[in-house]
């Protein structure tokens, strides 16, 4: 601590003052010796004072600083947080342990018969985060479709993902337990506010079915360069759910017969891969890869699904642009559909789905904005049957192509209100009108 310092120029002055003072006075008076006498004797005696003076001045400087005067000249320092990490950076709130996230939709569709139009609470979904520790965390999610789920009802009750993660180093991760798969653009990104229009495509729920889980183990990776890649083994699906009499595999051959970890049979483990690159800003460019045994030794014959996807995204400016190609098989499907040959329904070796789209931002302010897109899209169910013989073998369906046009309203952040118009090129009677109400949070 700083000695305090003392100035002496005050002092001096005070005496050069009175020492003139005293020498007019001295010429103004009588020049008499006893009054020059009596000058020098009061200059003399000044001096003496302040030699005094300055050696108790220096006296003082020596001493130690006294506690109260310590603590009367700076108030008490306060206390610094405790560093977090070794970068100076701005500290975080805390983030608590258990987070609730939701999401839902509520769609009203007017096909040209407008007798047939129906409003549905398509969906309603909460999700529960639990974080164990800085790198354990539990995620799920608690799905209610078309509003009521009972025998008599439509409704389903459905566990969408229920998967512990566990952050192995700062670039990898592994889960563990029921999942979404890592395919296309929409599977793991579904909610009502990440998609335009206000049904889901057709090649993303036709082709790829959306919202498709499997239990396991998945590993995940992302890195530095833009790379994220996942990769891991899984239930597959279950080619004896498939039921040639009705119309759900024409629908969605692989929406049919997945199994969604509902007493899943397991006997043939899939493996599953993917990769997407964000090397650049606005753009996303992956692809992905799903093969599994599919009879799962109930069936005489065995028979392997294999499912594939590219895809890719760039956002320039307002301009949102993506494009998607989805390719599916199914192996030996002439044994297994041999003792169903009558049924109107068998089982398709191949499948596939491709769609283009554009949306622009037409408007902003805040938390509002109006998007504006269009989307062509063309998928085929039942591209390709294996040759069973003259007369057995069913023709292979017609691509069915949809055009869509309509707009996105982001009212605020989480709540988007939706409104298109859909154009069948095949199927005509299914052209359609829809308006939807959309959250997540």
């Amino acid at each position: 601590m700083n000695q305090p310092r003392f100035s002496l120029a005050p002092l001096a002055a005070c005496v050069l003052t009175v020492c003139a003072s005293g020498i007019a006075s001295a010429q103004t008076a009588a020049p008499a010796a006893a009054g020059v006498e009596a000058l020098q004797r009061r200059v003399e005696q000044m001096a003496a004072e302040l030699s005094a003076l300055r050696a108790e001045l220096d006296a003082l400087k020596k001493q130690p600083p006294q506690p109260q005067a310590q603590a009367a000249a700076a108030p008490a320092p306060t206390p610094a947080p405790a560093p977090t990490s070794a970068a100076a950076a701005p500290a975080r709130p805390v983030e608590p342990d258990t987070v609730i996230t939701g999401y839902g939709e509520i769609n009203y569709n007017r096909p040209r018969d407008g007798k047939n139009a129906q409003t549905d609470l398509r969906r309603f979904v909460l999700g529960f985060q639990h974080r164990f520790d800085d790198k354990t965390k539990l995620v799920t999610e608690l799905e209610v479709e078309h509003a009521i789920a009972s025998a008599d009802d439509a409704g389903e009750v459905e566990i969408e993902q229920a998967y512990v993660e566990r952050q192995l180093s700062p670039a990898w991760a592994l889960r563990a337990g029921l999942f979404l798969m890592p395919v296309g653009l929409l599977n793991e990104n579904h909610e009502p506010t990440a998609f335009y229009g206000v049904e889901r495509n057709f090649v993303e729920t036709a082709i790829i079915p959306s919202t498709w889980r499997e239990g396991g183990l998945q590993a995940v990776g992302s890195f530095g360069n833009g790379i994220t890649v996942q990769f891991g083994a899984s239930t597959g699906f279950d080619l004896n759910k498939w039921d040639a009499a009705g119309t759900e595999g024409r629908e969605s051959p692989l929406g049919a017969i997945h199994q969604e970890l509902q007493l899943a049979r397991s006997r043939d483990v899939a493996v599953f891969g993917a990769v997407n690159w964000r090397g650049l800003p606005g753009l996303l460019l992956g692809g992905s890869v799903f093969s599994g045994g599919a009879t799962q030794g109930q069936m005489a014959a065995s028979s392997r699904v294999t499912l594939w996807d590219l895809h890719a995204r760039w956002t320039p400016g307002a301009w949102d642009l993506s494009a998607l190609y989805a390719r599916g098989s199914i192996s030996n499907t002439a044994a297994l559909n041999l003792p169903l040959v009558g049924n109107p329904t068998l089982i398709p070796a191949g499948f596939d789905g491709a769609y283009l789209q554009a949306a622009y931002k037409l408007w902003s302010q805040g938390d509002m904005a109006f998007s504006p897109f269009v989307r062509w899209e063309r998928f085929n169910t039942a591209r390709r049957y294996a040759e069973l013989g003259a007369g057995l073998t069913p023709d292979a369906a017609a691509a069915e192509r949809v055009y869509t046009l309509g707009a996105n309203f982001n009212l605020a952040q989480g709540i988007v209100l939706k409104a298109d118009v859909q154009k069948f090129r095949s199927s005509r009677e299914l052209d359609r009108v829809n308006l939807g109400l959309g959250w997540s949070f």
